[in-house]
């Protein structure tokens, strides 16, 4: 194993020899300087794990220093040492990201405890992270062969989630492979489920079923309009439960989270059957035969989605909900920066629906843009890049600025995204729609063992293009491709991020209540 490499940057560097013995003869390798400038050159030329700094040097200082590493080296751990405990000095290096400080004069054991706390305290998280996992994989593996139920599915998809955030520290290509292995596994599990039960569900046979697109508002979102402060719902197209952890830190800065929940996108997981069911409060087939006039056929030019603000009146009126509302759909940062502009001017509605498009947009550009997919090459990369976003986007602007009013703040999709990587042959007319998780046409030839088929859409409650058309649904991370050009389509698809279909990361969607802090 190598040697941990330590730089320790002092100007009585020669009155450390002591300390620095005691470290080499603990096994560290320790490099020395006595002067900020040399430490910089030092540290562009190699590699260390941590650096130990003295505040008080002449020339470069030891706080000038440390700002010069944490913007080359933002995540490099530094250990600050100084004679004085003076506040202001000490609150100058913590809001410079420190990882710890010591007071002259040290001696061995302290450094070797700072050590220990910096460098080992992560190794030791990640090994018990790694070693957690393994005593809980055979609970969930025997979990996903059970008869599970909808809320025991989504408790599954929780447990998956959370390991998946945690192991993803631990850089163990080892433990991640079992983790994807075991995610693969109650995606195939979870599909059969649909299988068996969507239908129902959705025709209203079982009295038991969860929430759904089109019940979202009725079962969620009004009882929240009986309260007193006004509601303000996020709607961030194709945000996945998993993307919603892993900024929900940043959020909780400002609010607190009251409840965590998933609920079931319908079928097709697009934005223009799930996100319009959503608005509506109707199935796909009920809005097209009682507003005709805001459903937008699948074979038709331009945006499927422009009528959202006025079905969502039309939803409040059949409950009778007077309330007075606005609905903003946010498409790029003009549109965005007026949002928060006029945020004040909302604050007398009752509701306001705010729609970001731009995580949606982001596995869009992913699939078509080179540099975007060697950006996000992977889960954690493309969790990391949409959180970038989110840190100096106008949506965190909005979240931020609400969190100085009282009101209540919903966050949630109308889909989420599978990452697919296998190609299954279909074959349709050229009416057929273009999406890679889900197809819309007649005479739909494919291997029916890896597809679920609606060949009455009426029974899914999908409108019928004409007499003889059906809809089939890629299941867990496959995509389909046509035989024409077969191989090229499967190798510039595979390992994109698509949505229309069904896998556990499609269909199982955050709806998130939170309160001011």
């Amino acid at each position: 194993m190598n040697k941990v490499k330590i730089l320790w940057v002092d100007d009585e560097i020669d009155l450390l020899r002591s300390q620095i013995l005691f470290l080499e003869q603990k096994g560290y390798e320790v490099s020395v300087s006595n002067n900020g400038d040399e430490a910089l050159d030092m540290i562009n030329d190699e590699v260390f794990d941590i650096i130990f700094l003295d505040e008080n040097m002449p020339g470069l200082s030891g706080l000038e220093t440390l700002s010069a590493i944490k913007g080359i080296y933002p995540g490099l751990p530094v250990v600050m040492i100084t004679k004085s405990e003076e506040e202001a000095i000490m609150d100058d290096a913590i809001g410079s990201q420190i990882s710890d400080y010591l007071i002259k004069p040290v001696n061995p054991n302290q450094i070797l405890l700072s050590l220990k706390k910096n460098l080992d305290h992560r190794k030791l998280i990640s090994e018990k992270s790694t070693h957690s996992y393994q005593k809980e994989f055979r609970d969930i593996g025997m979990e996903i062969n059970n008869n599970l139920d909808f809320d025991e599915w989504v408790d599954i998809y929780k447990k998956l989630t959370r390991w998946e955030l945690e192991l993803e520290k631990s850089k163990d290509d080892g433990i991640m492979e079992v983790l994807k292995m075991q995610k693969d596994e109650a995606n195939q599990g979870f599909t059969r489920f649909i299988e068996q039960n969507y239908l129902d569900w959705i025709q209203a046979k079982s009295p038991h079923r969860p929430v759904l697109s089109h019940t979202l508002i009725k079962e969620k979102l009004l009882l929240l309009l009986d309260e007193e402060d006004p509601v303000f719902l996020l709607l961030i197209d194709n945000l996945r439960y998993d993307q919603w952890k892993a900024i929900q830190p940043l959020i909780e800065e400002f609010f607190r989270v009251e409840k965590d929940e998933i609920y079931y996108s319908i079928l097709p997981s697009t934005t223009q059957y799930a996100r319009n069911a959503i608005f509506a409060g109707l199935m796909p087939i009920d809005i097209e035969k009682k507003y005709p006039k805001y459903w937008t056929r699948e074979e038709d030019e331009g945006t499927k989605n422009q009528y959202e603000g006025e079905l969502l009146g039309e939803q409040l009126k059949r409950y009778r909900k007077d309330v007075r509302y606005s609905y903003h759909k946010i498409l790029n940062l003009t549109a965005g920066r007026k949002l928060v502009d006029n945020l004040p001017n909302l604050m007398n509605n009752k509701l306001n629906v705010i729609v970001y498009n731009f995580v949606d947009m982001l596995s869009h550009a992913r699939t078509d843009m080179e540099i975007i997919r060697e950006l996000a090459d992977d889960e954690p990369a493309y969790r990391s890049l949409m959180v970038s976003w989110f840190k100096y986007s106008t949506l965190f602007e909005v979240i931020k600025y609400l969190s100085t009013q009282k009101v209540k703040l919903v966050i949630t999709t109308d889909h989420g995204s599978v990452k697919v990587n296998n190609a299954v042959k279909i074959v349709g007319d050229r009416e057929t729609n273009k999406n890679l998780r889900y197809k819309n046409g007649r005479n739909l030839n494919f291997e029916s063992k890896d597809i679920f088929e609606m060949k009455d859409p009426e029974k899914g409650f999908l409108p019928r293009t004409n007499m003889s058309s059906s809809f089939a649904f890629c299941k867990k991370n496959d995509f389909f491709a046509y035989p024409n050009k077969y191989n090229y389509y499967a190798n510039f698809y595979k390992n994109t991020f698509q949505h229309g279909g069904i896998s556990i990361e499609e269909l199982l969607i955050p709806f998130i209540t939170l309160t001011v802090k």
